[in-house]
């Protein structure tokens, strides 16, 4: 590569991202500063928590600034280092952005990787990456499971959620998944060993409920939430006695232009239950622990994780919005090199 092709936000998106909202325009490729290095990127992960971000208002982490590229954590190979630490040719994962070149500093997100570990960098980026740690971590360490729960995971069949209710049955747990259609309540239940799959799709908050407390009839002790909205509610209405629910994102109201909120926040105090808000980074120093226990999982067959590939710089807004129509089908990464 000549130039650097960066993803840019040129405005905050109001309601759901629109073209208008990104640039995508080429520039020089940076040098490495004293101390740092430049990444060439390869494969670059898409989440939801990136719509977050855009928006201009307080946060786990500020504002992506209007003409910067989308932030983003990627793996790479070092295209140029002062940085002793690192060797030009390694591979690396971090905390950079959507384009092809990215300035990482010390002190930073950056760590090497070993890429011969894995069937691909990708998986990095998936199960042995922020997705896998906030499933370990969120779960085991805030949802505290024991043998014997009932836990309900919703957006059961996103990259998180299907890794969830798949440590959750390691654990014992009786798992209920909630997700949208029935292709994917069947890959809950055929790929992924939940106990119970439900569609959420053209049902009220009432159905749902019922749905989910004749799955749970005892009620549910783990609620780890991805989702929001109705959803949400539906789970809160069934929750048992001193449950915990695990709030890892909201992925229904992102592209909300005003927050929804919750109207039976009554059942949490009814039930003496806590809720608890999950940012993986808050496990940052224990990433290590987390990769050997899901390399393990993953080896020996007790786990399964799925990528969902797009490839191409031009093609960077319609595999983001893939986030949101629910057409991926693992997790989210889109390939540029």
């Amino acid at each position: 590569m000549s130039t650097n092709r960066q993803f840019v936000l040129v405005r905050r998106p109001h309601g759901e991202p629109v073209p208008e909202d990104f640039s995508l325009v080429s520039k020089e490729i940076p040098q490495a500063p004293e101390g740092g290095i430049v990444v060439r990127n390869r494969y670059i992960s898409l989440d939801p928590a990136q719509r977050g971000w855009m928006d201009d208002a307080e946060s786990y982490m500020p504002p992506i600034p209007l003409g910067d590229a989308v932030r983003a954590t990627t793996v790479g190979t070092v295209h140029e280092s002062r940085n002793p630490d690192f060797v030009e040719g390694q591979w690396v994962m971090g905390l950079n952005a959507i384009e092809d070149y990215s300035v990482a500093l010390p002190g930073g997100f950056t760590m090497p990787v070993d890429i011969d570990a894995v069937a691909s960098p990708s998986n990095y980026l998936s199960a042995l990456g922020a997705v896998g740690m906030t499933a370990y971590f969120g779960l085991l360490e805030t949802g505290k499971p024991a043998e014997g729960d009932t836990l309900l995971v919703t957006g059961a069949a996103g990259a998180v959620g299907s890794l969830v209710g798949q440590i959750g049955k390691l654990q014992g747990c009786r798992v209920i998944g909630i997700a949208g259609g029935a292709e994917k309540c069947r890959r809950l239940i055929e790929d992924y060993g939940f106990d119970v799959a439900i569609d959420y799709r053209d049902k009220s908050v009432e159905t749902l409920a019922d749905e989910v407390r004749a799955a749970a009839p005892k009620g549910v002790n783990v609620q780890f939430e991805n989702v929001g909205g109705p959803v949400m509610e539906a789970g809160i209405l069934n929750l048992a006695h001193y449950a915990r629910v695990v709030l890892c994102g909201l992925i229904s109201e992102y592209n909300a232009p005003e927050r929804v909120g919750m109207r039976n926040l009554w059942q949490v105090l009814a039930t003496r239950s806590t809720i608890h808000g999950f940012i993986v980074a808050d496990y940052a120093e224990r990433f290590g622990e987390g990769g050997a226990q899901l390399a393990q999982w993953m080896a020996d067959g007790s786990l399964r994780f799925d990528e969902d590939v797009q490839e191409g710089m031009e093609n960077v807004y319609p595999a983001f919005m893939r986030l949101f129509s629910g057409k991926n089908t693992g997790k989210l990464v889109l390939k540029i090199a």
